[in-house]
């Protein structure tokens, strides 16, 4: 076993690892003291009890089963099964295991890894509500696809709603994302984003910290935030109810010293309070990636110049050009969350024949969509 190597690493050299990650009672933060003050892994469990008794955390009970980690064909098995679904397993002092992430307390000592983790710069997390609002998803893959093509790494989580909008809109923008899993690689979750999984792959990672095999259990996801966080320059919050997962990594990306950007919402919606408890709380409010870019012109000249600025899109001169006057005018009092036809009839010049020709038109366009109760939205127009 000695000579097998997995790219480059010796697979004895990683026993090591996953045996002591594997002793009862030692977590992240224990790991990487023991590293702090041993080196290796191999080295502290080679160390006399005393001195693993010094180290901040460590009794002499716990430095005793740290002497002892067991038979290590279940590591060894691990490795194996990893290497032959083609993924990698990175340990801590790996080049490309993610700067960032290694400067906060309790890093993952190792991180299982399906595509490319190298040449990612710029990390930004995206992260939001499960069951988002159309307002929501539209907001996310418009600063997603800006800040994916200005070249900026998108990371979230792979959930439902806002974090699959953002990887989606990162990978059309022809940028790179990655995903942190709450289960382990060989465990998709949610199930229904399989080929996102393996589109992702092929334009960044997907990436977990627990074993091939570990089901996406509730405890799991709060742990995997603060890796979302831990990687990324900063976290953009789009949308998120008063208790959620997002605030969770907002707080973490806080307490890890990096920035927290909020997009607001509306003030009638419950997934608004979360954003605007963070926007309270002193986090940067964004409404495009130019408020992202702005806070990290002190790292080099900011790539902001390639997204694009304000006022473009739907909202832009472009579209103008292909509407009537009628058109124009209701199309300036539309926005993404619904109104209804007699509020937009109070709110315009137009007569109600002249109101209704210009909804049809912009619907046919492709530029408004009808909701039920006759209640009308900007669509997406990206």
């Amino acid at each position: 076993m000695a000579g097998e190597k997995q790219d480059g690493i010796n697979i004895k050299g990683l026993l090591p690892w996953l045996q002591l990650k594997q002793v009862p009672g030692i977590g992240n933060l224990l790991f990487k003291r023991l590293l702090d003050a041993f080196g290796t892994p191999e080295k502290a469990m080679a160390a006399p009890r005393e001195a693993l008794a010094r180290v901040q955390g460590i009794s002499l009970s716990l430095a005793g089963r740290i002497r002892r980690p067991g038979d290590p064909t279940a590591s060894r098995r691990e490795i194996e099964n990893a290497r032959a679904r083609g993924f990698r397993i990175l340990p801590l002092t790996d080049p490309q295991y993610p700067p960032l992430l290694r400067e906060i307390p309790d890093p993952p000592p190792l991180l299982y890894v399906h595509g490319c983790l190298d040449s990612l710069p710029w990390p930004l997390a995206m992260v939001g509500a499960r069951k988002a609002s159309r307002y929501g998803l539209d907001i996310t893959r418009r600063l997603a696809a800006e800040l994916a093509a200005a070249g900026a790494l998108i990371v979230s989580g792979m959930a439902r709603g806002i974090d699959t909008a953002a990887h989606r809109a990162a990978l059309d923008a022809g940028g790179k994302t990655v995903a942190v899993l709450g289960s382990g690689l060989d465990q998709i979750y949610p199930p229904e984003n399989r080929q996102l999984f393996r589109q992702i792959t092929r334009q960044g990672a997907v990436i977990s910290e627990f074993p091939l095999d570990t089901r996406p259990e509730p405890r799991n996801f709060p742990v995997r935030n603060r890796i979302i966080s831990g990687m990324s320059l900063g976290t953009v919050v789009v949308e998120a109810a008063r208790r959620s997962g997002s605030l969770i990594t907002a707080r973490l990306a806080a307490e890890q010293n990096r920035e927290v950007f909020a997009v607001p919402g509306s003030v009638r919606s419950g997934l608004s309070h979360g954003t605007h408890h963070l926007i309270h709380q002193g986090a940067k409010l964004v409404t495009a990636a130019a408020d992202i870019w702005e806070e990290f012109t002190h790292l080099r000249p900011s790539p902001q110049a390639k997204a694009q600025p304000r006022g473009s899109g739907a909202e832009g001169g472009a579209i103008d050009k292909t509407l009537t006057k009628a058109e124009r005018q209701v199309w300036a009092l539309l926005s993404p969350y619904p109104i209804h036809i007699d509020e937009l009839a109070q709110e315009s010049s137009l007569a109600p024949g002249q109101l209704a020709e210009a909804l049809l038109q912009l619907e046919l366009k492709g530029l408004i969509i009808q909701g039920a109760g006759k209640m009308f939205t900007k669509g997406d127009s990206n």
